[in-house]
């Protein structure tokens, strides 16, 4: 019986560290989406303005906006793999 019980605590433990990592994971993708649309935002307005002829400002913005969604995707994607890994590590 002292068996069963453990086993069942252990299925219990097991099922809170995916439900734990399945809620980072979420949060990690919608905090990447939200970050990759603002800085999408940024490239337009950057581009806006090189195209109103206001070069300097355009190019800074547009740079600036498009090294954002590059990061914002690199830590989504480091995000998930961690996940991953943690959840892979569990389930020995």
């Amino acid at each position: 019986m002292q068996a069963i019980q453990t086993n069942q605590e252990m299925i219990r433990e097991h099922q809170e560290i995916i439900r734990e990592l399945s809620r980072q994971a979420r949060y990690s993708f919608n905090l990447a989406l939200i970050a990759t649309a603002l800085s999408a935002c940024i490239s337009l307005v950057g581009a806006g303005l090189l195209l109103s002829g206001n070069v300097p400002e355009g190019t800074v913005t547009t740079a600036g906006g498009m090294a954002a969604s590059v990061r914002c995707i690199q830590l989504a994607k480091d995000a998930n793999d961690k996940a991953r890994q943690d959840f892979t590590r569990t389930k020995r």
